[in-house]
């Protein structure tokens, strides 16, 4: 898979997700969107290479620019409006990164991860409902003594793109389990034509240098939150 067919759908995801074009993404400044589908009250900066996209429900624009018109890209993402800033990690040039001995390994599809049901503990790559069901659709796990001891999932977020996740039990940290698990799962997915990304926490240093080991880097930064609930803090500064 070429690197224009990864650019090419993560860039649509983005545009559909702030409401604007993938052309909208290229350029340099800051681009103020209304955004009529998201659910209000909404609010949520991007940045990609030179821009940054500043989209808001439509009533809220025109406070969101009051708020950000004429501040640079480091500005605006430490104003109180920004709400958990994110990393989104796209593949670059992934290694078939060795699997450390001592375990035994597993890829599971579609409905056998239902066999996993029940198992707690790897929240960012394999999740549940009430009902049993998870939107994961693919893992790629280390198993010993009959345990999981890491996991890495994905599931499809839009046509083409899965998001992936990685957990690794305490105990079995500083092994390398993570980054193989990653590397390894980008790899089955590409092969089956679909472009895995990884998201974090700007303040996990840990799961980011995970993805780095595995040959992913970083394409674009958001705000996490993107409906302001009520408990919002800022939420009077930003409507009012």
């Amino acid at each position: 898979m070429n690197k224009h067919i990864i650019l090419d759908r993560t860039r649509d995801y983005l545009a559909a997700e702030l409401g604007c074009s993938p052309a909208d993404l290229s350029g340099s400044g800051t681009l103020y969107v209304a955004n009529t589908c998201a659910r209000p009250p909404y609010i949520k900066l991007a940045a990609i290479g030179e821009r940054v996209i500043a989209s808001a429900s439509p009533e809220l624009l025109s406070r969101v620019r009051e708020l950000t018109e004429g501040r640079s890209r480091d500005e605006l993402f430490e104003l109180p409006l920004v709400y958990g800033q994110t990393i989104h990690f796209v593949p670059d040039e992934i290694p078939s990164l060795p699997l450390p001995d001592g375990y035994e390994y597993r890829l599971l599809e579609g409905e056998a991860i239902g066999g996993l049901r029940g198992l707690e503990g790897f929240p960012n790559s394999l999740a549940f409902d009430s009902r049993g069901h998870t939107g994961t659709g693919i893992v790629f796990f280390a198993q010993s003594n009959g345990k999981i001891a890491a996991l890495a999932g994905a599931g499809e977020e839009s046509e083409g793109l899965w998001e992936m996740g990685v957990d690794t039990e305490p105990s079995h940290r500083g092994r390398g389990l993570g980054a193989a698990l990653v590397s390894r799962l980008s790899l089955e997915l590409m092969e089956r034509g679909r472009v895995p990304f990884y998201s974090a926490s700007v303040t996990n240093i840990g799961s980011q240098s995970v993805v780095h080991r595995a040959g992913l880097r970083p394409l674009w930064v958001d705000t996490y939150s993107n409906t302001l609930l009520d408990s919002y803090i800022y939420k009077a500064t930003t409507i009012n």
